[in-house]
C-alpha cells in the first residue's frame, strides 16, 4: 500500500528556524500531512484529516488550547499559530491530549506567505518526487526534488541555498535559512528576490557574469552576506540559477560541489518545466473555451471548478517598458495573479492568453473584484509595471466572453496611454472605447473620404506648414489664442493669421460648435 509521501518531519526541517518552531506536543517526524486547511471559526464543520491547521487571528492560550481541541476532532495533523505561544499551562496539556505538534510561526511573517510555501512543499510530494532510501533515486542526496537537493547543496557547500528561475521566484530553499541575512529571509517569505536586490545585481553586472560563466561565481557587498551562484543550463539554455549564502570564496570541494548541484537542478527543472508546461496549456486551453463561449463551454467551466456562480474577468499585461524580455514579465504576472488569487479563491482560474494574461474571479460584487484587482496591482507594480482591465461580473459561464471583452477593450484604452489609470473598469473608459471602435470602423473603411482635417494633414505635407498642430492647439486650449500660442511656441498674433488661413482652406467654421467637434474628433481618430 502506498503511503502518503508528505510527511510532519519534512515541513520541519524546510521551515523550521525560519518560519515555525515546535512549542508544544509531540511533532512525529512521521507524522503524515495532506493538505492546508485555514481555521475559519464561522465554519466549525470545515475539516480535511491530515491537514496542517492554520490558526489566523487565534491567541492567547484559551483560544489556542480550543483549537488544538478543534484540530483534534478533525484528525489534524498540526497546528500554527502566531507566535509568541503560551507553550506551558493549557496549551501544553490540549496537546498532550490531542497527541498533536503546535508550531509558532514566526511574528512579521505573512500567513498567505506560509499557506503558499506549505503547498509547495505538498505539493512536490504529491508528484513522488522525495526520494527515499530503497526507492529510485533514495539513495543520493541530489537526486530527489528540488528541496531535497537544496538540502544536499546546503550541507555539501556549507551554506543556506535557494533555487531561483530567472526572474528571481524561489523554486526551492534549504533549512539552515536562519545562517543567512535580512535579504535572504525577505526573499524565503516572498518566494521571490527583492526588487532592490535584482535591480542592484543587475547595474553591477553579476547577472551578466553568472549567465556567461560555465561555474561559479563570487558576490559580495550587494547584500549583507557574500553570495556563491551558478547558473543552471540545459544546452544553451538559461533555466535558472542556484545560490549559496557563504563565508567567504569558495573552495575547490565546495566549487565542484555546487557545479554538481546544478547539474542535477537542471533535470529537476526540465522535468518540473514539462510537467508545468502541460497543465498550463490544459488550464489554458479549458480557460480559453470557456471565455470565448460556445457550447464546449460550460463543460470547460466545469472542469475548472467555475460552474455555478456569478464571475468576472480581469485582464491584466505588463507595461510596455522597451525591453525585450515581455515574455518572462508575463509570466511572472500570470505566476504572481495566480498567487494572490489561490489565497482569496481557491477556484480562481488564471492563464496567459495572446500576450494577456487573465483571470476568472468568482464573486457576485464589481466591487469586491475592483478591490482585488488594485491590491494585486500595489504588490506587483514594484516589480512588473502592470495595467489591469475589469469585465462586468457575469450571472454564468456563458457571459464570461462578454467579460472578458470589456477587459480587452479596457486594456487597450490604457495601453494606448488614452487615460491616467492603471486599474478600470468599462464604465470609467466607456468613451475611449467608442472612440477605439469608430476607429477600427475607419479602418476597414477601402477609402477615407475627403475631409477638413485630411485636406489640413494634406497641405502640410505638401507645404511644410503646421496648420494641422494649430488646430489641434487652439482646440485643446478651448479657444485661447495666447495658450494655445505659447503650446506652439509662435506670437498670438501669428496664430491669428493660422486661425483664419486654417478657416480658408478646410472650410471648417471655427465659431461653429458642431464644426469644432468634428474637427476635434478627426484629430482624436487620426484622420
Amino acid at each position: 500500500m502506498i503511503t502518503p509521501r508528505a510527511v510532519l518531519g519534512r515541513i520541519l526541517t524546510d521551515l523550521g528556524s525560519t518560519l515555525v518552531e515546535v512549542v508544544a506536543g509531540p511533532a512525529d517526524p512521521a507524522r503524515a500531512v495532506t493538505g492546508v486547511l485555514i481555521h475559519d471559526p464561522g465554519d466549525p464543520s470545515a475539516r480535511l484529516p491530515g491537514a496542517v491547521l492554520l490558526g489566523v487571528g487565534v491567541y492567547g492560550a484559551e483560544g489556542v488550547a480550543a483549537l488544538v481541541g478543534q484540530a483534534r476532532a478533525m484528525d489534524a495533523a498540526a497546528v500554527v499559530v502566531r507566535s509568541p505561544v503560551p507553550s506551558e499551562g493549557p496549551v501544553a496539556e490540549a496537546a498532550e491530549r490531542a497527541d498533536l505538534p503546535v508550531l509558532g510561526l514566526t511574528p512579521g511573517a505573512s500567513w498567505a506567505q506560509v499557506a503558499a510555501l506549505l503547498g509547495a512543499l505538498l505539493a512536490t510530494d504529491e508528484l513522488g518526487t522525495v526520494g527515499r532510501p530503497g526507492e529510485p533515486g533514495g539513495d543520493d542526496p541530489l537526486s530527489g526534488d528540488l528541496f531535497a537537493l537544496a538540502n544536499a547543496a546546503a550541507e555539501l557547500v556549507g551554506g543556506p541555498v535557494t533555487v531561483e528561475d530567472r526572474s528571481g521566484r524561489v523554486l526551492a530553499f534549504s533549512s539552515r535559512q536562519e545562517e543567512g541575512d535580512e535579504a535572504r529571509i525577505a526573499t524565503i517569505l516572498d518566494r521571490q528576490v527583492p526588487a532592490d536586490k535584482l535591480r542592484a545585481l543587475e547595474r553591477h553586472g553579476y547577472f551578466h557574469d553568472l549567465y556567461r560563466s560555465d561555474g561559479p561565481i563570487y558576490i559580495d557587498g550587494i547584500a549583507g552576506k557574500p553570495r556563491a551562484a551558478i547558473a543552471v543550463r540545459a544546452g544553451g539554455e538559461i533555466l535558472g540559477s542556484v545560490w549559496v549564502v557563504v563565508a567567504g570564496p569558495l573552495s575547490e570541494v565546495q566549487d565542484r560541489a555546487l557545479r554538481e548541484s546544478a547539474k542535477v537542478a537542471a533535470l529537476h527543472l526540465l522535468r518540473r518545466r514539462g510537467t508545468a508546461d502541460a497543465e498550463r496549456r490544459l488550464r489554458a486551453d479549458l480557460l480559453a473555451t470557456v471565455l470565448e463561449g460556445g457550447p464546449g463551454a460550460p463543460g470547460a467551466a466545469t472542469r475548472l471548478g467555475l460552474a455555478g456562480e456569478p464571475a468576472c474577468v480581469l485582464a491584466v499585461t505588463a507595461v510596455e517598458t522597451g525591453t525585450p524580455d515581455r515574455v518572462a514579465a508575463g509570466e511572472l504576472l500570470a505566476g504572481a495573479l495566480a498567487l494572490h488569487l489561490s489565497a482569496i479563491h481557491p477556484r480562481a482560474a488564471v492563464a496567459g492568453l495572446g500576450g494577456v494574461t487573465y483571470a476568472v474571479l468568482p464573486t457576485a460584487s464589481a466591487a469586491r473584484a475592483r478591490r482585488i484587482a488594485e491590491e494585486f496591482h500595489g504588490r506587483i507594480s514594484g516589480r512588473v509595471p502592470a495595467l489591469i482591465g475589469i469585465g462586468r461580473v457575469a450571472a454564468r459561464p456563458a457571459d464570461l466572453r462578454q467579460s472578458r471583452a470589456d477587459g480587452d477593450r479596457v486594456l487597450r484604452v490604457l495601453a494606448g496611454g488614452r487615460s491616467r489609470r492603471q486599474v478600470a473598469e468599462l464604465s470609467e473608459v466607456y468613451v475611449a472605447t467608442l472612440l477605439d471602435a469608430l476607429a477600427d470602423q475607419i479602418a476597414a473603411e477601402p477609402d477615407i473620404p475627403d475631409g477638413p482635417v485630411v485636406r489640413l494633414r494634406a497641405h502640410d505635407a505638401e507645404h511644410h506648414t503646421a496648420f494641422t498642430e494649430t488646430l489641434a492647439a487652439w482646440l485643446d486650449s478651448f479657444g485661447d489664442v495666447i495658450a494655445a500660442a505659447a503650446a506652439v511656441h509662435v506670437h498670438p498674433n501669428t496664430f491669428r493669421y493660422r486661425l483664419k488661413r486654417i478657416a480658408e482652406l478646410s472650410g471648417i467654421d471655427l465659431a461653429d460648435p458642431g464644426d469644432r467637434f468634428e474637427a476635434m474628433l478627426q484629430l482624436r481618430l487620426g484622420l
